[in-house]
């Protein structure tokens, strides 16, 4: 399960520690975003369609890709939701069943991208290359998780260029502690569908 330490908090193994939220969010370069690919996920809750930078993280994008084109977050949930700091999701189904995931990828967090609100990260375990199928999206300014913080930082590899209002519903969720897991959310947000969009679908 990736986890997350807090700066100057205990390591923690189930879940990721709250940051309080902070300033506002960081102005991200437009240069950093230039045309790329967009991802659409169809949630229980809405639509979320995400901008993956290829120039700044290519490796995190090429693996995220290859699990939106398999199919693998099909009937995925989000799993962690902690208002102020992020929603996670990528990990298991409604059922908290895993699944087989691909090879652990390198950390590409120098790339300059900052965890500011409604960006997408990579989620990991402590080691900064562990980096599977699991990733969050920031609903705070979480500049405490690029690096060279938290044993080398989380990977920021997208955007979310649509549905932000989607994403604000799914961090004000109930939550409770579930299968000895914190900050789940009572009712599953469910993953229905991911689909790489074509150009005449993307968003402008």
């Amino acid at each position: 399960m990736p986890i997350l330490k807090q700066p100057g908090a205990r390591l923690v193994t189930r879940a990721f520690a709250h940051v309080a939220a902070g300033a506002a969010a960081l102005l991200l370069s437009a240069n950093a975003w230039a045309a790329d690919p967009q991802v659409s996920l169809k949630t229980s809750m809405g639509e979320i369609v995400l901008e993956l930078n290829q120039e700044k993280a290519p490796i995190s994008v090429n693996n995220f890709l290859q699990y939106v084109k398999s199919g693998f977050y099909k009937g995925t949930i989000f799993h962690r939701v902690i208002d102020g700091f992020m929603i996670q999701a990528g990990g298991m189904d409604e059922k908290f069943h895993g699944r087989a995931v691909r090879k652990p990828i390198k950390n590409e967090s120098t790339n300059g991208l900052s965890n500011a609100p409604y960006t997408v990260a990579m989620a990991r375990e402590a080691n900064p290359d562990s980096a599977t199928s699991q990733f969050f999206i920031n609903v705070g300014d979480n500049t405490g998780l690029d690096y060279p913080n938290m044993g080398g930082g989380y990977t920021v590899f997208g955007k979310v260029v649509k549905g932000q209002d989607v994403v604000d519903k799914i961090k004000g969720v109930l939550v409770d502690d579930i299968h000895g897991m914190e900050n789940v959310p009572v009712t599953p947000v469910v993953i229905k569908s991911v689909t790489l969009l074509k150009d005449d679908k993307t968003v402008k």
